[in-house]
């Protein structure tokens, strides 16, 4: 039994080091980014960098009429946050405020687009979010370079 305890200690103690954190840290920021900077791309027109389709205005005055913003505002900021903030947990930089960011995007989404989509889909991004909040971009980011020159 202590060569299992001593064992299960190592594992952990592997799983707790830095760069593995790190990785795992860059793993949840690249998911996180991945589910918003798609949705962001699919919100503007084919080959343009940002210009916002016609098709996401109309989605934004009618199956999205929900959210507390005018469609006129709702569309271009939506647009703009899911190609911003992906980018910027990419990179690791200012990685708890664009977590914080993407989760009230998903709770607005939650609440008001997609009630039912919680325990499908939201929870996931939700915890996603939650886990760069706490924990920050990890030892693989530009957060933790900025940091380290602080010092």
């Amino acid at each position: 039994m202590p060569k299992l305890t001593a064992l299960y200690d190592r594992a952990v103690a592997l799983a707790q080091a830095s760069f593995t954190e790190g990785a795992m840290l860059l793993l949840v920021r690249l998911a996180l980014a991945g589910v918003f900077w798609r949705s962001g791309r699919s919100k503007v027109v084919e080959g343009s960098w940002l210009e916002i389709s016609d098709t996401t205005r109309f989605l934004f005055e009618t199956d999205y009429s929900g959210v507390p913003f005018p469609p006129g505002i709702a569309a271009p900021m939506a647009t703009y946050a899911e190609h911003i903030f992906p980018i910027l947990l990419v990179l690791g930089l200012a990685t708890r405020f664009s977590a914080l960011a993407l989760l009230c995007m998903t709770m607005v989404i939650q609440l008001f687009v997609y009630p039912e989509a919680w325990w499908q889909v939201h929870v996931l991004w939700a915890a996603l979010a939650a886990v760069l909040i706490v924990r920050g971009g990890g030892i693989l980011s530009l957060d933790h370079g900025f940091g380290k020159l602080r010092q």
